[in-house]
C-alpha cells in the first residue's frame, strides 16, 4: 500500500536556548551562525534538498527575529545591488527560496509533543516531518530522504537513528528493535526515553528527526503531561506503537553535528568551517598550525 508523500515538515524553535545566555537574552538560539550561515537555515537546506516544499517553524514570543530573517530586506537588497554584491542579495534571498516557509506560535513551552500540535493545521491531513534544529546532519550525508521511502512503504512512525555508545545511551531517548534490520531500515517495537545505561533495549539513539503519521495529532491530545510537567512527544509516539501503527527506524551511519551545548556547537563549528567555501582552505592551514602550536606546549620535549 502506497502512503502519502511527505511533503511538509515542522521545525521547533520556541524554545528559550537557556544554555547559550547570555546571547539568547536577545537573540534566538537557532539564530547562532555555522561561520555565516544560521543552524536554522543548514536544517531549512536539508528539508529543502529532500523533497520537502513547506515548513512551518514554530516560536515562542519574543523570536520574531527568526520571522525577520528569513524576510525580504528590500533596503538591505537595494544596498547591495548598489554596490554590485549580486553574492550577497544571493545570501541573504537563499533561505527564503528554499521551501515556503510559515510560523506557529507556542506561547507557553510545553514540551516537544506539545510544539508538533501546532502543527495539527499546517499538515492538513497528511504526514509531517519534524526536524529539531539542534542536530545538523552534513549536505553529502541523507536520512530524511530515506525516512520519506520508508513512510512511502510502511506508512506509520519513522525515527531517525544513531548507533552511540552505551555510556551516552541516558542522553537520548532510544528502540527496542524487532530482529534484525534490512540494511538500514529496522522494525521497531518501544521506545524508552533516557533510559538507565544498564536497561536501556539497544543502542540505538534517536536523533532529532521524525516522520509522524496524521494520527500523530490525536495522540498528542490524549497524551499526559510527562517529565517536567511536558507533553512529551516519545509518550504520544508510544501510545500509537501500543495501538498497533507501525514503527520503523533509519539507522544513520553518515555525519551529525549536534549543537545543542556549547562544546558540541563550537566542534560543529570547527568541523564544518573546513568544509566552507570562502575560507576552508585557509581555516585548515590555520588549524594544522594551531594544533601543532598547541601539542608543542602540552609536550615541550616532542621534537617538531
Amino acid at each position: 500500500m502506497a502512503h502519502d508523500s511527505v511533503t511538509r515538515a515542522l521545525i521547533p524553535a520556541a524554545g528559550r536556548g537557556t544554555r547559550f545566555l547570555p546571547f539568547t537574552k536577545a537573540m534566538p538560539k537557532e539564530l547562532l551562525p555555522i561561520v555565516s550561515t544560521p543552524t536554522l537555515e543548514i536544517v531549512i537546506g536539508e528539508a529543502a534538498r529532500n523533497e520537502i516544499t513547506d515548513v512551518v517553524v514554530v516560536l515562542s514570543p519574543g523570536k520574531g527575529m527568526i520571522a525577520d530573517y528569513f524576510s525580504p530586506n528590500p533596503d538591505l537588497e537595494q544596498a547591495l545591488k548598489a554596490k554590485g554584491d549580486q553574492k550577497g542579495i544571493a545570501a541573504i534571498n537563499r533561505a527564503a527560496e528554499l521551501v515556503s516557509i510559515s510560523y506557529a506560535e507556542q506561547v507557553v513551552p510545553r514540551g516537544l509533543g506539545d510544539a508538533v500540535a501546532h502543527g495539527e493545521e499546517f499538515a492538513n491531513g497528511g504526514p509531517l516531518a519534524v526536524l529539531l534544529p539542534d542536530d545538523l546532519v552534513d549536505d553529502r550525508d541523507d536520512v530524511v530522504g530515506a525516512m520519506r521511502r520508508v513512510y512511502a512503504e510502511h506508512g506509520g512512525i519513522v525515527l531517525g537513528l544513531m548507533e552511540v555508545p552505551r555510556s551516552e545511551i541516558s542522553k537520548y531517548g532510544c528502540v527496542a528493535p524487532i530482529g534484525e534490520a534490512q540494511g538500514d531500515v529496522i522494525a521497531i517495537s518501544d521506545l524508552v526515553e533516557k533510559p538507565a545505561p544498564e536497561a536501556a533495549p539497544s543502542l540505538l539513539a534517536i536523533i532529532g528527526r521524525y516522520v509522524l503519521p496524521p494520527e500523530i495529532f490525536d495522540a498528542i491530545r490524549r497524551t499526559e503531561p510527562g517529565a517536567g510537567g511536558e507533553i512529551q512527544l516519545t509518550d504520544a509516539m508510544r501510545l500509537l506503537a501500543g495501538e498497533g501503527v507501525p514503527v520503523h527506524g533509519v539507522v544513520f551511519r553518515g555525519r551529525r553535528y549536534d549543537t545543542g551545548d556549547k562544546l558540541d556547537y563550537v566542534r560543529a563549528v570547527v568541523q564544518l568551517a573546513r568544509r566552507h567555501p570562502d575560507i576552508g582552505e585557509q581555516f585548515n592551514q590555520w588549524l594544522v598550525e594551531y594544533v601543532s602550536e598547541i601539542a608543542a606546549e602540552t609536550n615541550p620535549g616532542v621534537a617538531q
